[in-house]
């Protein structure tokens, strides 16, 4: 049985009932190209080959490779490329092979060491969000992430992380996964998230400010926004912009929806 490495963060799932929640949640057709990043031992790669008309599978580990080529190299619909995910240009490196280029829909089980990384990979950023976007993103990762992922306003969980997320897609946590659902067991529990990217309707006039703004205002949590944002606005003007948009002047940052970060960024702007 191939080992897994600690230098890779690999935890493998072995839990056949969280891997069909995971087939489930991407809601896939045949006619779908599904990307998966970090295959390892194949056990969801042999599923999603039962599904799908286009499987494009990336994976860091040679040996790894070696293994996924052996049981699934024939297959008419798969194909792997040995490499690092945030390094790949998957449309160039897959030029010549069209059927695979653009996939759609992502699927999932993520390093937990690289999830920062791997979600600006998929969803960007607020002032450069990916474009075309997913359709969909399956993503099995640490619980803690999850919630923060999905986390409302007036929670502890609720942080830069949430509004950032929030403003690129719809996140859903599907399900929680415990330790023991992986070989080996993580010291964290782990839970299933989908993502639904989307074009906002309701666009912020500057993405930058924006993205700015939020960086400033969760700097220090303890801190009362005001105080957060006085390098930007005085106290005492901020007061009534926070009071327009139905929130206390003593808010702190995790009060304010994302919605609410969106009209205070525009107001902001036009007072310049």
């Amino acid at each position: 049985m191939t080992r897994p490495r600690k230098r890779f963060a690999q935890h493998w799932l072995r839990s056949e009932a969280i891997l069909e929640k995971i087939i489930a949640a991407a809601e896939l057709k045949q006619s779908d190209r599904v990307l998966e990043i970090g295959p390892g031992t194949g056990i969801l790669t042999r599923r999603l080959l039962e599904e799908v008309n286009a499987l494009i599978s990336v994976e860091i580990d040679r040996d790894l490779c070696k293994k996924l080529v052996k049981n699934f190299g024939d297959r008419e619909n798969f194909i792997l490329l040995q490499g690092d995910i945030l390094e790949l240009n998957l449309n160039e490196t897959l030029t010549d092979f069209p059927k695979f280029q653009n996939p759609h829909k992502v699927v999932a089980n993520i390093p937990y060491n690289i999830t920062g990384p791997i979600l600006e990979r998929l969803l960007g950023t607020i002032a450069k969000p990916v474009t075309p976007a997913y359709d969909s993103i399956i993503l099995l990762v640490q619980k803690e992430i999850c919630d923060r992922l999905c986390a409302q306003p007036n929670s502890k969980s609720f942080g830069a992380l949430s509004v950032r997320i929030q403003y690129l897609a719809e996140c859903e946590s599907i399900c929680d996964v415990p330790a023991k659902a992986f070989y080996p067991p993580p010291k964290v529990n782990s839970a299933v998230i989908r993502l639904r990217p989307y074009l906002r309707e309701n666009k912020v006039k500057d993405p930058r400010h924006l993205a700015m703004l939020i960086k400033l205002g969760f700097a220090n949590k303890r801190k009362m926004l005001r105080n957060n944002l006085k390098s930007l606005i005085k106290p005492d003007r901020l007061s009534p912009l926070l009071e327009a948009l139905n929130l206390n002047p003593q808010c702190r940052a995790e009060n304010v929806s994302v919605e609410q970060w969106i009209a205070l960024s525009d107001r902001l702007l036009d007072m310049q």
